[in-house]
């Protein structure tokens, strides 16, 4: 009974946010100072787990296929599918919500136990729109880019490790990145990019906004939060596999 209550809750949270903007201008201002922060503030954390998996995909790959008949190009064929399809879609997105997720859920935790939002409130904003809204947009413009950054790079990180460690020659991993290449693979990892921001903005934003009590509850609010997202992540990454693929 608590799991539909709380499901209630978060369905007309999200229903509240679709209201006429009191302030353009501010809306905007807000937008893109959240584009900054998720985007810019989220790069440095993706940029290396990125690298090196793609790193550690190409090492170990090419340690399991020891078989003869199995030709070098192989590798780079395995290794842009596991990174395009599942690593940096999936993996990326686990990471992203511990530091995206945990801030959105702090931040708003913050503003409703210091009774921000009440004030903002009583001012006749809808903070809902405000302070939540802008969130939500921010990630499924940031985060689907970080992830293609991060397919990008995981991939160039395979490459390097391959050529610089000797397994393959970077001339044979280019062949094998261009070999039985399926644009639908890059269509599947980005509807799993989307849902994965929508996911990590939207949950962590529930548990913040409707956060009661002081500190502590705040830090359980926004750990709750976190471990939520991981796991609605892993049942979307199971579902889309299902009905996609």
């Amino acid at each position: 009974m608590r799991f539909f209550t709380k499901f209630g809750e978060y369905i007309l949270m999200l229903k509240g946010m679709f209201t006429r903007p009191e302030n353009t201008k501010i809306y905007w201002k807000e937008l893109m100072h959240q584009c900054v922060e998720f985007g810019i503030g989220s790069l440095p954390i993706v940029v290396i787990i990125s690298l090196f998996l793609g790193a550690v995909t190409t090492v170990q790959t090419a340690y399991q296929l020891v078989s003869p008949l199995v030709t070098k190009e192989t590798i780079a064929v395995i290794v842009r599918d596991s990174i395009i399809l599942e690593l940096s879609p999936t993996v990326v997105s686990i990471v992203l919500a511990g530091v995206i997720g945990s801030k959105i859920a702090s931040e708003l935790g913050n503003m409703r136990v210091s009774e921000q939002i009440d004030a903002l409130e009583i001012m006749g904003i809808n903070t809902k729109a405000y302070l939540i809204l802008p969130k939500i947009i921010a990630a499924l413009l940031m985060i689907p880019c970080l992830i293609t950054l991060s397919a990008a790079l995981g991939i160039w990180g395979g490459r390097t490790a391959a050529d610089l460690s000797g397994i393959v020659s970077s001339d044979i991993f280019d062949i094998g990145l261009r070999q039985n290449f399926s644009p639908f693979n890059v269509f599947f990892a980005l509807t799993k990019a989307y849902t994965f921001a929508f996911v990590i903005s939207s949950v962590p934003a529930y548990y913040g906004y409707f956060v009661t009590g002081g500190a502590l509850e705040i830090g359980r609010s926004s750990t709750t939060s976190v471990v939520v997202s991981c796991i609605l992540i892993l049942i979307c990454d199971y579902a889309l596999a299902a009905l996609l693929l």
